[in-house]
C-alpha cells in the first residue's frame, strides 16, 4: 500500500474517532431523548417545538413581574397502576416534553392512562440559594385532572379541576441550597367520572375526541416577596368613565400603601394611592375597545412600605361595555358600547393534531385567531374548553370577541323534568359530587378570565349535556359578574332565564321565535353550518364526517353563501349573533374552515371576508 493511502486511511480513521468523542462529550448529547410520535398528521410548528425551550414565552399576561423560571421541558415519567399500597416510582419509564398530554404526539409519549392508573412526573428545578424575605410560588397552568404536588418528598398541595389555573408556595417545603426535586401525581377518569371533561372521551370517536390527561399548560415559578399582589378584578364602568380595581395582598401590612396608575401608552391618565386594596379609577375621555378598535390600556400597581417598592406588577385593561337593550320593535338585541354590533364568528374547539389540548408554540396559539379576524368574523365561541391566558390576550390585543363555554361532564344520571317552564323543561339529575366539582371548577374558571376585556358570554350549558339545577346556575353567574352577559343554555333545554336565547340549527340558520322569546332575550344562533369537506393527506383518519359533504372548495363555497344569505334574514327579523361550526376540522369532524393541520384553507379567505363582513351592515326591517 503506498504511503500516500497509508496516511489517507490513518487520517479517515483520526476524523472517526474525533467525530465519535464529539458525539459522546457534546452538551446536545447529553440531554434526554425525544422526538414526536408518528401515526398522525401534524401542524406545521410541530418543526419548532425544542424540548430546551418549549413555550417560552411569559404565560400570564395580566399580571406580570420580572422574576420568573419556566419549567417547560423534558420531565421523567412513569404511568403505574392504580394501588392501595401506592408509593411513589422509583423508576421512570421515560421522558415527557412538558406541557403536552401524556397522549399528544408531543408529548413524545402518546400512550393511553385512564382511570385505573396514575401519571407521575419528575424533575429537578434550581431555586435561588439566598432567599430570605422571599416566596417561591410554583405556577400551573392546567393539569388535567386531580393532581398531588410533592417538593423534596414532601406533599405541598392537592388540585382538583382541569381547565383553571392554580398555585402552592414551595417556601416551606424548600431545603437548604438551590437544588429541589419536584414530583407530580395525577390521576383522570375523562369522561368514566363526575368530573369536567369537555369533549375528551376514553373511546373517541363521532363529535367525542382523544382523551387528555395531565399537565396541558405551562408550569412556571416565581420569586416573589413575603407581601405581594396575589390578583386583581379589573372592572370597567364605560357609562360612569370609570375602572374599579380591587386587589388581593398577602401579608399586606398596616402601614403598607398602594399606587394603582393607567396608562395610555406613555401617558399617565389616572392614578390612585392609599392604605385600601381597592380603588376607583376616572378615565377621562375613555378610548373604547371593539373588534375594530382594540384599544388597551397599561395598568402598573405597587405596594410601597415607607417609601420603599415592596412588590410591583403590570396589567392592562380595556375600556368597554356589553349590554342587552330593546331595538325600535321591541326585540332585545346585544349591544357593544351601547351600539348593536352582529357579533358572528365562529365555533372554536381549540384542538391540534400534534398537541391535542395545547398548540404546539406560542405562534401557533395566536394563528387560528389571526385567521379568523382574517376570515371577516368579529367573535369567537371557546367551544367546552378553556384556552391557556396567552389566548385571550391576542383576543385583546386583535379585537375578537369571545363567548367562553363551560367545559361539560357528567352527562348520565337521568332527566328530571321541570314543568311550567317554556321549551324543553327537563335537566340531569346529579350527584352531590358532581355538582360540587361543577360549581367549584366553573367558579375558578370565572374568577382566572374576569379581567380579559374580550369575554363578554359565560355559557354555563351546551346543548342540555350534564344541565342541571339551570336558574340556579344561571343566576349566580350573572350575580358573580354582571358586567357581561350569560347565555343559560346554548342549544339546550330552555328556562326563563339568562340573556340570551340560543338555538342550534344543522346546516341551515333557523333562529328562536321573536314572538315568544324576542321581549326578553337577545336571540342568536348558536350552531349553524358544519359543512364537511375531506382534504387529502390532511384528515385524521380515513372515516370522516360533516353535517353537510362536499367534494370540492367550489360547491362547498357556494353552500356556505346560500347559508349567509339566509342568515341575512334572520338578522332583519332580530337576530343578535351567529355561530358557524367550525374554525378547523377536529379529528374525525372535516367540517372546518381549515384542515385539521391548519395547513389548507378550504374556501377562499378573500371571498369568505367579503361575505361575512355583509353581515354588520345589515338593518332591521
Amino acid at each position: 500500500m503506498a504511503v500516500n493511502d497509508l496516511k489517507l486511511k490513518s487520517m479517515k480513521k483520526l476524523r472517526l474517532l474525533l467525530g465519535f468523542l464529539l458525539i459522546v462529550f457534546s452538551p446536545h448529547a447529553q440531554q434526554p431523548s425525544w422526538k414526536i410520535v408518528s401515526g398522525h398528521i401534524t401542524t406545521h410548528w410541530a418543526d419548532d417545538v425544542n424540548p430546551s425551550s418549549t413555550l417560552p414565552d411569559y404565560p400570564r399576561p395580566q399580571l406580570q413581574r420580572t422574576s420568573w423560571q419556566n419549567l417547560n421541558g423534558l420531565w421523567k415519567y412513569a404511568i403505574l397502576p392504580v394501588s392501595e399500597n401506592e408509593t411513589k416510582p422509583t423508576s421512570f419509564q421515560g421522558n415527557i416534553l412538558v406541557p403536552f398530554a401524556v397522549e399528544s404526539a408531543l408529548s413524545g409519549v402518546s400512550k393511553t392512562v385512564g382511570k385505573n392508573s396514575i401519571l407521575w412526573y419528575q424533575r429537578d428545578i434550581t431555586v435561588p440559594a439566598k432567599r430570605k424575605g422571599k416566596r417561591i410560588l410554583l405556577h400551573f397552568g392546567a393539569i388535567d385532572w386531580r393532581s398531588d404536588v410533592y417538593l423534596n418528598g414532601k406533599h405541598v398541595g392537592r388540585h382538583e379541576g382541569g381547565y383553571d389555573p392554580f398555585t402552592f408556595d414551595l417556601t416551606d417545603a424548600l431545603k437548604k441550597g438551590s437544588k429541589q426535586q419536584l414530583t407530580v401525581r395525577v390521576w383522570d377518569p375523562t369522561d368514566e367520572g363526575p368530573q369536567p371533561h369537555g369533549k375528551q372521551v376514553v373511546k373517541p370517536g363521532g363529535i367525542w375526541y382523544t382523551a387528555v390527561t395531565g399537565i396541558w399548560q405551562t408550569v412556571w415559578l416565581e420569586t416573589v416577596p413575603d407581601t405581594y399582589i396575589v390578583s386583581t378584578k379589573q372592572t370597567p364602568d364605560l357609562d360612569h368613565k370609570t375602572l374599579t380595581v380591587k386587589t388581593s395582598i398577602e401579608n399586606f401590612q398596616p402601614d403598607d400603601e398602594v399606587t394603582i396608575s393607567a396608562w395610555k401608552g406613555s401617558v399617565k391618565v389616572a392614578e390612585k394611592k392609599g392604605a385600601d386594596t381597592s380603588f376607583t379609577l376616572s378615565i377621562p375621555d375613555p378610548e373604547v375597545w371593539s373588534p375594530s378598535h382594540p384599544f388597551l390600556y397599561d395598568l402598573r400597581l405597587t405596594v410601597m412600605r415607607r417609601g420603599k417598592v415592596i412588590d410591583e406588577v403590570k396589567s392592562y385593561f380595556a375600556m368597554r361595555k356589553i349590554s342587552i337593550a330593546p331595538d325600535a320593535n321591541g326585540i332585545q338585541k346585544m349591544m357593544l358600547n351601547n351600539e348593536f354590533l352582529f357579533e358572528f364568528g365562529p365555533l372554536d374547539q381549540g384542538w391540534w393534531p400534534d398537541g391535542l389540548y395545547t398548540a404546539p408554540t406560542d405562534d401557533a396559539l395566536k394563528f387560528d385567531i389571526e385567521k379568523t379576524k382574517e376570515m371577516g368574523f368579529n367573535m369567537i365561541r371557546k367551544h367546552i374548553k378553556v384556552e391557556p391566558a396567552r389566548w385571550y390576550y391576542y383576543c385583546d390585543s386583535l379585537g375578537m370577541l369571545v363567548w367562553q363555554d363551560m367545559p361539560s361532564g357528567d352527562l348520565g344520571n337521568g332527566w328530571e323534568p321541570r314543568p311550567g317552564v317554556l321549551g324543553r323543561g327537563t335537566e340531569r339529575v346529579r350527584t352531590p359530587e358532581s355538582e360540587g366539582y361543577y360549581r367549584k371548577e366553573w367558579n375558578a374558571i370565572i374568577n382566572a378570565l374576569y379581567n380579559y376585556p374580550c369575554i363578554v358570554v359565560w355559557t354555563p350549558f351546551n346543548e342540555g349535556w350534564g344541565q342541571f339545577k339551570t336558574v340556579d346556575i344561571t343566576n349566580w353567574t350573572k350575580q358573580k359578574d354582571p358586567s357581561r352577559l350569560v347565555n343559560s343554555a346554548s342549544g339546550g333545554n330552555f328556562f326563563p332565564v339568562g340573556d340570551i336565547e340560543d338555538l342550534h340549527n344543522y346546516p341551515d340558520p333557523a333562529m328562536p321565535r321573536p314572538d315568544v322569546f324576542g321581549k326578553n332575550k337577545a336571540l342568536v344562533l348558536g350552531e349553524f353550518g358544519g359543512l364537511g369537506l375531506p382534504v387529502e393527506g390532511h384528515t385524521w383518519q380515513q372515516k370522516s364526517w360533516g353535517y353537510q359533504s362536499f367534494k370540492s372548495n367550489d360547491s362547498l363555497f357556494k353552500r356556505y353563501c346560500s347559508l349567509t344569505d339566509k342568515l341575512e334574514e334572520l338578522i332583519k327579523a332580530g337576530l343578535s349573533a351567529a355561530v358557524y361550526t367550525q374554525t378547523t376540522d377536529v379529528e374525525g369532524e372535516v367540517n372546518g374552515f381549515m384542515t385539521y393541520d391548519r395547513k389548507v384553507m378550504k374556501m377562499p379567505i378573500e371571498k369568505l371576508r367579503a361575505v361575512n363582513k355583509k353581515m354588520y351592515t345589515i338593518k332591521q326591517e
